[in-house]
């Protein structure tokens, strides 16, 4: 070794100093490993405080600073939050007033919902998305898609919600002034039920800040990693995220890292 040192004129304290310094980094490898097979295996969903509770679930001690760290040093991130589709079209209809207030949190399931729409590209068409979100643990209640915006996705939608409600459920439902919810037959199914009728003010998308962060969480944890070449491709996609993974495996840091599912299942 003294040779070799001597050879390439590499004085003996830099040599260890380096081998120690490779060896220190080299102390987190199985981390990375880990880190990159849960980011993996979850697409590049999950940032670095998700894959902080996967971790502990499997045994692992860790502070999320340090996972946050080596997540950098190996380049994982996610993508940018998505622009949504505006389904304002002038004053059609009878608006309702901004009853929610942005209080973006429920004492209990079906007391709050919010609902949009959106859309996705799918080979050079569009493929609309319309759910309605319980506030209470953030599940998606119901959702219909179709291949225009056409008031029946958003009827649809609105049948398969009320479906689900008992006797004495009269959720409040937030929109925005998008036409589909100011349309006659949409509000009279709301007042058949007794549902007190919420929109967001003109212009103001974060009056309805509970939807669009779960389309802007939909699009860069699935859609955005997905190239859909057909619209049944893409429904099913969204299928399986939605009622597969978002609502009962996803952790959600609001709920402690539950899902909403097992949220709800542990308070009865």
């Amino acid at each position: 070794m003294a040779d070799l040192l001597k050879l390439a004129k590499l004085p003996r304290s830099t040599f260890y100093y380096q081998q120690q310094a490779l060896q220190a980094a080299d102390k987190y490898q199985q981390l990375k490993d880990q880190i990159r097979m849960l980011f993996e295996r979850h697409r590049g969903r999950y940032g670095y405080r998700r894959i902080t509770a996967e971790l502990r679930q499997l045994g692992h001690h860790v502070n999320h600073k340090l996972v946050q760290r080596q997540m950098g040093m190996l380049g994982l991130k996610s993508l940018v939050r998505p622009k949504k589709y505006r389904s304002f079209k002038g004053e059609v209809g009878q608006a309702a007033p901004h009853e929610l207030q942005r209080q973006f949190t429920a004492k209990a399931a079906n007391q709050k919902w919010v609902t949009d729409v959106t859309e996705f590209n799918v080979a050079g068409e569009k493929l609309y998305l319309s759910p309605v979100l319980d506030l209470y643990n953030g599940e998606i209640i119901a959702f219909e898609t179709s291949k225009r915006p056409v008031f029946d996705l958003v009827n649809s939608m609105l049948k398969k919600a009320l479906a689900k409600l008992g006797p004495e459920d009269k959720p409040m439902l937030h929109s925005d002034q998008g036409w589909h919810y100011r349309m006659p037959a949409f509000q009279r199914q709301l007042r058949e039920r007794e549902l007190v009728q919420s929109m967001s003010r003109k212009g103001n998308c974060y009056d309805n800040a509970a939807m669009e962060s779960f389309f802007a969480t939909l699009k860069r944890e699935r859609v955005y990693h997905e190239h859909y070449y057909t619209h049944a491709q893409a429904r099913a996609s969204v299928f399986e995220y939605i009622e597969v993974f978002y609502n009962r495996k996803r952790r959600h840091s609001s709920l402690g890292y539950t899902s909403p599912v097992e949220f709800e299942a542990s308070l009865n």
